[in-house]
């Protein structure tokens, strides 16, 4: 049975579409909207999870990934 499990995500506009990155699993995808790029990511990372080996999986679950703000003087 599967399970849900979360991932971080995230998207940024890249030219006319959106890239989609997971940093927790160094997955990509893309799409022409906000919402294709977070399906077509959501399929990547689960694709990658029924095919790769489980020891592949285990590594790339092991880092830590840090999102914050930064503040930086300009000028």
């Amino acid at each position: 049975m599967k399970h849900p499990q979360q991932f971080l995500g995230i998207i940024e506009r890249e030219g006319t579409g959106y890239v989609a990155l997971c940093p927790t699993l160094d997955i990509a995808s893309q799409g022409t909207t906000v919402e294709e790029a977070r399906r077509n990511l959501i399929e990547a990372i689960e694709l990658f999870l029924e095919t790769a080996d489980p020891s592949e999986v285990q590594t790339r679950l092991q880092h830590e990934v840090f999102v914050t703000h930064l503040e930086v003087a300009v000028g």
